[in-house]
This record gives C-alpha cells, sequence and structure tokens, in this order.
C-alpha cells in the first residue's frame, strides 16, 4: 500500500466510562516508516488512545480503519491478528522463562501436536532477532538481562507477530541513557524497515530527536498534530497546558504561619533493574507552614511520590537528609511509618485499592485502622467502639452508604476516596501527605475532596499533596514545589501560578530554557 495512504485512521474516536468523558473525536493517521509521537500532560487521554487503538478498550463512538478496512477491536489479540502491537511501560516479560519462551508465549509450536518444540523456538527467535539486528542469545533467561535489553525483548515479541504498527507507551521511563539511546537507534531503523511507530513519551528532547509527527492531546481532546520540524520545544508545551495561560488569583500568604514540617536535604537512592545504585531524590529541600497546601508537580518518574514516603517513613532505600517535625529534628533512615503516625503525620497513597483500604472489608473495620493504638491501647476493640468511629466519619465525610456495615468495594470511588481520608483524619494529624488525592474519581467527588482540604488548612492543618492534574495544584495550593527528575527544580509562588511556568521547571528541556531566559 502507498505509504501516502494510513494503515490505521482514526476519526472521531471518543470513549467515556460511566459519565466521564476521556476522549473526545479524536483524529489520527499513522502511516508506515513515521514516527508519530503523542503528548499531552498526565490525564490528557493519551494512554485511553492507546487502548482503544490496541483492543483494550472499545471505543464508544467513531470511526477506526486499517488498511482502509474498518475495525472494531474487542480484544488485544485482534489488534495483534491485524498487525497492532503495544509495548507498555510496565513490561509483561515473565523473569524465569528464556527469551524464545517469551517471545513465542501462547504460540508454542508443538512436535506432534503434544509437546513444546524448543528447538523450533530457539531458531525461530534467533531469525527474529537477527533480522532486526537485536543482538541477544535467544536461550538467556530474562531475569538476567538488563532493563533495556527486555524491552527489547518485548518489541521482538511483537514483530513476531509481524506487527507492522508498534505502540511504545513511555518505553524509556526505566531506562539508563545509554540504553535510552540504544532503543531510540532501533526504533529509527524500524521505522526505515517501513514499521509505523506511535510513540507515547513526556521527555521533550527524546520525542523532538525522534518523531516525524507529533500529536498533541488535553483533557480527552485533540488539538493538533504537526511535523516536528514545524514547532518548537514551547509550542508543544503551550498547546498541552491550554491556550490561555492565564495565572490564578493569588492565595492568601501562609509564610507568616508556623513552620510545622522542615525538610533538609532529602535523597533516597536504592537499585535499579539492572542491580546499579542510582538516585530517586536528591537534595530536596523546603519548609511547610500551618494552614499550607504545599503542591508537588512533575511528571511521572520525577520524584513526587517518593518524596512523600521518605517524609512518612515509608520508602525503601537507602535515605539521607533529615525532617525536622514539632521542634525534633530526625534522620530520614530513622523515620518509621508508626512512628509518623504517632507523631501527627497521617499519608493517604496513590492507590487506594492497593495500599490504602481493605477493599474486601467494611466500612467499620478501615475505618478503625490507623486509630487503633488510641482506641484500642490494649489490642482490643469493642464493636460499640467501632461503631462509633465509623458513623462519626460517615456523617463528618458525607459518606454515601448503606451503613458501617457496607463492604468497600461496593462504594464508588468517590466515597472509597472520602474514606481513606476520614480514617486518617480520626487520628487528629498536624501534617497531612496526599498522593494523587482525587485520582479515578468523578467531578462531583472532586468538590467534595477539595472542600475538604480547604476546611482542614483553614483549621490550620498542614498539607503536601502531588497531583499530576495542573488546574488541581493551581486551584488549591499557596506554593507548588516541583520536581524534575528526582531534584526539586523551584518552588513556584501563588504570585507566579501559570501551568507554563509548572510545565517548564517540570521538563528537563523547559527547565534549561527557562534558565536561560532567566
Amino acid at each position: 500500500m502507498d505509504s501516502q495512504f494510513p494503515i490505521v485512521s482514526l476519526r472521531g474516536i471518543s470513549k467515556s466510562f460511566a459519565h466521564v468523558v476521556a476522549l473526545r473525536s479524536i483524529d489520527l493517521d499513522i502511516h508506515a516508516g513515521e514516527i508519530h509521537a503523542v503528548m499531552g500532560e498526565n490525564g490528557a487521554g493519551k494512554s485511553t488512545l492507546v487502548k482503544v487503538l490496541s483492543g483494550v478498550h472499545r471505543r464508544t463512538s467513531g470511526q477506526m480503519t486499517v488498511r482502509g478496512r474498518e475495525v472494531d477491536f474487542a480484544t488485544p489479540k485482534e489488534a495483534e491478528r491485524n498487525g497492532i502491537a503495544i509495548i507498555h511501560q510496565e513490561l509483561n516479560l515473565i523473569p524465569s522463562l528464556s527469551v524464545s519462551e517469551n517471545i513465542f508465549l501462547g504460540r508454542e509450536p508443538l512436535k506432534a501436536g503434544l509437546f513444546i518444540d524448543y528447538a523450533e523456538i530457539e531458531a525461530r527467535s534467533a531469525d527474529i532477532l537477527a533480522k532486526f539486528g537485536i543482538d541477544i542469545d535467544p536461550r538467556a533467561d530474562v531475569e538476567n538481562l538488563r532493563v533495556g535489553e527486555q524491552q527489547l525483548v518485548e518489541v521482538a515479541r511483537a514483530l513476531s507477530l509481524n506487527a507492522d504498527v508498534l505502540v511504545l507507551d513511555e518505553p524509556t521511563s526505566a531506562l539508563s541513557e545509554a540504553e535510552a539511546q540504544r532503543l531510540a537507534s532501533f526504533v529509527r531503523a524500524l521505522a526505515r524497515k517501513g514499521v509505523a511507530i506511535v510513540y507515547i513519551s513526556h521527555r521533550m528532547s527524546e520525542v523532538f530527536a525522534l518523531a516525524d509527527k507529533i500529536t498533541v492531546l488535553r483533557d480527552g481532546n485533540f488539538i493538533a498534530t504537526r511535523h516536528s520540524g514545524e514547532i518548537s520545544e514551547r509550542d508543544v508545551i503551550r498547546m498541552m497546558v491550554g491556550r490561555e495561560l492565564k495565572k490564578q488569583e493569588a492565595k492568601s500568604s501562609v509564610s507568616d504561619n508556623p513552620v510545622v514540617l522542615s525538610v533538609r536535604n532529602l535523597g533516597l537512592q536504592r537499585p535499579n533493574s539492572r542491580g546499579r545504585i542510582h538516585s530517586v531524590v536528591n537534595d530536596v529541600s523546603f519548609d511547610l507552614h500551618a494552614g499550607e497546601i504545599l503542591g508537588v508537580g512533575g511528571l511521572l518518574g520525577s520524584g513526587r511520590t517518593e518524596v512523600l514516603e521518605l517524609i512518612f517513613g515509608a520508602a525503601i532505600g537507602k535515605r539521607s537528609g533529615s525532617i525536622r517535625h514539632r521542634g525534633v529534628s530526625v534522620h530520614a533512615q530513622s523515620l518509621t511509618p508508626r512512628g509518623s503516625v504517632s507523631k501527627g503525620i497521617a499519608f493517604l497513597t496513590e492507590d487506594r485499592k492497593g495500599t490504602g483500604l481493605l477493599m474486601h472489608s467494611d466500612i467499620r473495620s478501615n475505618a478503625v485502622l490507623p486509630s487503633l493504638p488510641w482506641i484500642a491501647p490494649l489490642g482490643w476493640i469493642t464493636r460499640f467502639r467501632e461503631n462509633a468511629v465509623a458513623n462519626r466519619m460517615i456523617k463528618a465525610m458525607r459518606v454515601r452508604c448503606q451503613g458501617p456495615d457496607q463492604r468497600i468495594d461496593e462504594l464508588s470511588g468517590g466515597n472509597q476516596q472520602k474514606i481513606v481520608l476520614g480514617k486518617w483524619l480520626e487520628t487528629r494529624p498536624s501534617v497531612v501527605l496526599l498522593d494523587e488525592p482525587t485520582r479515578g474519581i468523578d467531578v462531583g467527588a472532586k468538590d467534595e475532596i477539595y472542600d475538604l482540604l480547604k476546611k482542614l488548612a483553614d483549621s490550620g492543618v498542614a498539607i503536601v499533596m502531588v497531583s499530576s492534574e495542573l488546574p488541581e495544584l493551581l486551584a488549591l495550593s499557596n506554593r507548588i514545589l516541583v520536581m524534575c527528575e528526582g531534584r526539586a527544580t523551584g518552588i513556584v509562588e501563588s504570585r507566579e501560578f501559570s501551568e507554563e511556568r509548572v510545565m517548564e521547571l517540570a521538563t528537563p528541556l523547559g527547565n534549561a530554557l527557562a534558565g536561560e531566559a532567566a
């Protein structure tokens, strides 16, 4: 087929989840031999678009054609049969199996229809690896490979499916600089062979070095598609964050309020996937005032979550720096979650279902968890006390439920989040650490959470809030600490608030450009 005609064409693609619209009328053409980057802030709709393209989600409306034929993929297998393969940010390999076994997993050739033909698997895998210039032994166990090599095994598996459209979702997020450069060279080589590449990345320099075209999404909407040579990095940032770029109304200053938490030279080192020690957080310092909401902005992998884990004493790895709270300074390595709770620090984790709640238990059991040292000091707790705590929390947080006996997994996401917040407020904290407090909840529930946070701050509670939603940070924060690649690149005061300013500090290239301008 002539390369002037797209292999894949999307027209008016929309996707809704219940009442939440994730994509609105997206148009996208994908051509053979072209590297097409899709960019946008966290929550812009990139992942949903990729999942529609690869059969993970079915579109709500719109048209998708592959080689001129309309399709409606119900599963990823259907997409693969049509030559579309995706490599997710989290690699889907089985470490204990060999490279060849992973490449042909679920499609193993058999001897006499009964036994796996390992010799054929290894021979066919060697052919695929050699064809695309991947220098990896097909007999090697995946667990012994570097992350960059594992990523290439995923690519080889996709190519073994005869994929002519390859979707790469944040492919360099866990790679070293050398591995990222090697992958970039490989992606260019694939494009020269006629494979169409859809490339999702937050890294501006990487995108501009690789992409032929760039499509920008914002809040689920298609903004523009441009040839990379026609636009600048600043143009992309402006398209990502919005056209008005207006400053928010200045918040009241809290600088005269007492400092309740001082963070000095906070750092975290731990082994990467290859066993080498690397810095996840490096030399982060700030003061937190009573009644302040300190927003923490930055892209995925910038170290935002790890800063909260360090303050709470839950970070895994070698910690450095110190935390001063209530007049006592403690080395970060000595902090523990139990000690933090006892000193009035609460931590709402990003994953409420995995680490925030007991999903198969009732509201009552969840409501009392952080408060057990106070309501059951001798290890005994009565149903009367549990009910008292749970009913008080349900009323205070305006949780919509049938009562304290209702199971958590029967509640909406917004009501689940209220219970996560409410159970921690039962500990009467002076500092609350929030990691993505409104992720996965609807607009109405978000407004209620916003009101609760503002009331907490008005009562003198100090809040540190990580959020991937820039409008949320700008609307709630008194100041915003911006992270980039493990470092604090600046603190934006409310009088300087703009989405463009935060994005400049959050991206390596934007941060460098801002420094040049200064």
